[in-house]
């Protein structure tokens, strides 16, 4: 008798118990089927983060009929319970705040079963508008800008004929992928004509002064798709196609800021020799071994785009808004206003915002305010966001709603004095000036103070072997501005 055989009527006297499992709404991580709320988020298993956003109860459960209609309803099927805002028209007051999004962008979802939800779903829309809605910050304050598939030759402004083709062939399969982690079924196609699409219309119309400036809510997110290949969740890329529009319409110069915690490898790829479009990112690096590992502060661009590609790198996680805003105001404004763009465009990734499970990094919603503030004050209100990664959905929603209110003229108040840069964000920025004043007037006295507060801050980081996440204290730091 062979082994096989002699094993047919073995019964193990072990019992052997597999635990029942939930993913978090909020944040995708697993839970025991006993918990009612997330280990690691805390957001109640029944919350209803995808009606409200951010502004629902953490930790209450929907009512009991809204809970059982819930588990007859496949994912698909939950609906947005959302007040639209009224349809834009050329007619339409020039001062207003224009939305972009389309329901059939939900389509786009991973139908193959896998141990673990992909974090790039269509709850993260559902969560975003559900929270704006609840806000009311739908309700007479902004406008719902049509929207229409991207033409085929409008995607090839930036993309090769053979990336598109590709992307296009997803629609005759139920399941497509683009390396291990960039999913396509039969409507993703679909679903990228409508996200890109609708960032042309929206940069067009601020452009030409039909709108002052746009949300373009939208996925799947963009920034990683190279000329002529889909990475990183993302199909076409939906920025870069917004500054070709912006160019297409009459704009000479365009910038586009990239805060998504990864850096935006296809974005700088596609205008890397290209002087009109300035790139700026700043991203979690780690020395390359974060995702894509592209990104380092050398990276400037090359011909004649030498000098429009400006990085900013973190060495670590746990960046919060004080670096950031250390960032913005010593690398980024000051280059900004020497170029002088007609139109800006944001790479609005939220996964560098507190609780996302991939970012690992600390900004919160005023944050987000603060630099989207900066921005608008500089190009008097005329700002294209768009929407790329985060994954935490009351993180994102809470994001969303803070950028919003200040496209709609809200400002955040003053920087609190307090926000002093980490000693991590410290290097990181102090070696962007560096870098950075070979192509651009960077004021030597904050760079010459930088670096000796970086001295003294290197030093007493190494004899008390601080975290690199720390404030950076001192004389010195007081004098820094605060804008």
């Amino acid at each position: 008798m062979d082994e096989e055989e002699d094993g047919k009527d073995w019964k193990s006297d072990v019992n052997v118990e597999i635990m029942a499992e939930w993913f978090c709404t909020n944040c995708i991580d697993s839970n025991p089927d006993d918990e009612s709320c997330c280990g690691q988020c805390g957001e109640h298993r029944n919350s209803g983060i995808l009606e409200q956003g951010y502004l629902a109860s953490r930790d209450l459960p929907e009512k009991a009929n809204d809970m059982e209609q819930r588990k007859d309803m496949s994912d698909s099927e939950i609906k947005l319970h959302l007040t639209f805002p009224p349809l834009w028209t050329p007619q339409t007051d020039a001062a207003s705040t224009a939305i972009g999004f389309d329901e059939r962008m939900l389509l786009h979802s991973e139908v193959q079963t896998k141990s673990h939800p992909h974090p790039e779903r269509p709850d993260r829309l559902r969560a975003i508008m559900g929270g704006l809605s609840a806000a009311g910050l739908f309700s007479g304050l902004c406008c719902m800008i049509p929207s229409r598939e991207a033409t085929l030759a409008e995607l090839e402004w930036v993309h090769s004929h053979s990336h598109v083709e590709a992307v296009e062939a997803t629609s005759l399969h139920e399941a497509s992928y683009f390396g291990r982690d960039t999913y396509a079924n039969n409507y993703s196609a679909l679903a990228a004509r409508l996200a890109a699409g609708t960032c042309i219309d929206l940069m067009t119309a601020i452009v030409k002064g039909q709108i002052l400036n746009g949300f373009a809510l939208v996925r799947p997110p963009g920034h990683h798709a190279l000329s002529a290949t889909a990475m990183g969740f993302c199909l076409h890329n939906n920025a870069a196609l917004a500054a070709k529009a912006a160019l297409s319409a009459g704009a000479k110069k365009v910038m586009i800021i990239d805060w998504d915690v990864h850096h935006g490898n296809g974005t700088q790829e596609i205008f890397d020799s290209d002087s009109s479009v300035l790139y700026v990112s700043l991203h979690r690096h780690q020395a390359g071994f974060f995702y894509p590992g592209t990104g380092a502060a050398s990276e400037v661009g090359i011909k004649d785009g030498e000098g429009f590609s400006v990085n900013i790198p973190w060495p670590c996680g746990g960046i919060g808004d004080e670096d950031y805003l250390f960032a913005f105001q010593n690398v980024i404004m000051p280059i900004v206003e020497q170029f002088a763009p007609d139109a800006t465009i944001i790479s609005a990734g939220f996964d560098a915002a507190k609780g996302d499970p991939l970012g690992g990094c600390q900004v919160t919603p005023s944050g987000y305010a603060h630099m989207t503030q900066l921005l608008y004050s500089l190009m008097k209100g005329k700002l294209l966001v768009v929407l790329e990664g985060g994954y935490n959905l009351r993180s994102i929603s809470a994001s969303a709603a803070a950028v919003l209110k200040v496209l709609l003229g809200v400002s955040p108040g003053e920087i609190p004095p307090s926000w002093q840069p980490t000693f991590a964000g410290l290097l990181a920025v102090s070696e962007a000036c560096v870098i950075q004043s070979r192509y651009w007037k960077i004021d030597r006295m904050s760079l010459l103070n930088m670096q000796m507060l970086l001295s003294a801050a290197e030093t007493k980081f190494k004899e008390n072997k601080n975290d690199p996440r720390q404030p950076v204290s001192g004389p010195q730091a007081e004098d820094q501005p605060q804008g």
